[in-house]
């Protein structure tokens, strides 16, 4: 089960300098440490054929040094004041941090506001950190039959929208993106009017304004680009896909159905109700699904469910189980009968205390993170939902009713909205037509 909540709304301020360059603070003294993270709105999904996996590569090559810092300087910095700092690149989102004394934070901001205005990207930086996007696209996609599993499914699941390419990018497109591609992909997107800088710990509020101000005020940049997104196309009925990997030893099974997002969503409880029925579903050694099909009938040897509505468009609530005898057909229909369970019959009574009870523990144990403070409000404000969403969280997992459950649960998990796809090793072909 995969959830992500947010701290209360309270404490948290915000501003928006004259270049539009905004700007979040979350005091947290417990101690005296702080984190600095510079979300920019650019991710996979902004990309087109050709030139995908830019801004995974662009991330990378944002190490490549300035005219004040050159390469490895940056890091050398950071490294001397006791302090960490990387990178991660999502499909709506591009972020950089620093995990750093709180005093020091005037260094994570002259550095992050230097390379947000004055990159040095040259062709033999980008022909040695091609070779490393490369590499690590093979590691974690071309030599596992899971990975190439997920790449496949994701272009069924997502077709027609900006999510049906992988964040790391087709090869063939890293391979074609060029010194020019990059510069161009620096410049539109990596402006102040397009960047969210996030600060939590130990600091004053108004102080982190005057040093963003300090820092950040002075860079001036184009205007934001708002994303040209096609219209989602309606899901043209169940789709399925079977692939056969001579390499699996083991035969997954994943049903995923098109659902809102906490950013898409008509009404914000459709998206609270989503993520209860996930936790219903799984919810670890209590869940349904364990419950089902592991403990009562063996059909699976691993099954989990999930939902995550932190995206810019539509989000994907799944099942997945691990067959252990490759008999995929009895294993998809007990699936499918869990899932219309939520919509077929009133969620009990004892269930729903323990969702409640899991989600609102949750919400808490993230908000304990200084770090995960940060990477919540970012992801937030990032994918259009705004920071305030998951402050309603306790209320909202409260107050949704059984009856608004098995609503949403018919509204959205069903078959014409579905994806199922099946990973198997050669061998168990015919047990799987």
């Amino acid at each position: 089960m995969s959830t992500t909540i947010a701290p209360s709304i309270e404490t948290i301020e915000s501003t928006v300098l004259d270049n539009g360059l905004r700007v979040f603070v979350k005091p947290d003294s417990r101690a005296p440490i702080a984190v600095s993270q510079i979300w920019y709105r650019v991710g996979s999904s902004y990309e087109q054929r050709g030139v995908t996996g830019i801004s995974h590569l662009l991330e990378h090559m944002m190490f490549k040094g300035t005219p004040r810092y050159p390469e490895g300087v940056f890091s050398e910095i950071v490294s001397r004041q006791g302090s960490r700092e990387n990178a991660f690149t999502g499909r709506d989102f591009t972020a950089y941090f620093e995990i750093l004394a709180a005093d020091r934070l005037p260094v994570a901001f002259e550095l992050e506001a230097d390379r947000m205005a004055n990159l040095d990207i040259r062709d033999k930086a980008l022909q040695t950190e091609r070779q490393v996007v490369l590499e690590e696209r093979r590691l974690r996609t071309d030599d596992r039959p899971e990975g190439r599993f997920l790449e496949r499914y994701g272009a069924v699941a997502e077709a027609g929208t900006a999510y049906a390419h992988p964040v790391i990018g087709w090869a063939d497109d890293i391979n074609a993106i060029d010194e020019h591609d990059l510069k161009h992909w620096y410049w539109q997107w990596y402006t102040p009017a397009n960047a969210n800088l996030v600060v939590t710990g130990a600091v004053d509020p108004s102080e982190v304004f005057e040093l963003a101000e300090a820092h950040f005020g002075i860079l001036q940049g184009p205007q934001a680009v708002q994303p040209c997104d096609p219209r989602a196309l309606t899901p043209p009925g169940e789709r399925r896909l079977v692939y056969r990997d001579a390499q699996s030893q083991l035969t997954h099974l994943r049903i995923g159905y098109r659902v809102p997002s906490f950013a898409t969503a008509e009404t914000e409880e459709d998206a609270y109700a989503l993520m209860m029925l996930a936790v219903i579903l799984d919810g670890g050694e209590g869940g349904r699904l364990t419950d089902a099909l592991v403990r009562g009938s063996g059909q699976a040897t691993i099954v989990s469910s999930a939902y995550n509505g932190m995206t810019r468009l539509d989000a994907e609530f799944t099942c997945h189980a691990v067959c252990p005898n490759n008999q995929t057909e009895t294993l998809e229909q007990s699936l499918k009968s869990q899932i219309a369970r939520l919509s077929g019959e009133p969620i009990s009574e004892s269930e729903l205390r323990r969702a409640r009870s899991q989600l609102i523990a949750d919400h808490f144990l993230n908000a304990d993170d200084i770090f995960n403070q940060a990477m919540q409000i970012g992801q937030l404000e990032a994918i259009g939902a705004g920071w305030e969403t998951f402050s309603k969280l306790e209320h909202k997992v409260q107050s949704i009713s059984q009856a608004q459950l098995q609503a949403v649960a018919g509204r959205y998990l069903k078959a014409e909205n579905s994806v199922v796809g099946i990973l198997s090793p050669f061998e168990s072909e015919a047990k799987c037509e």
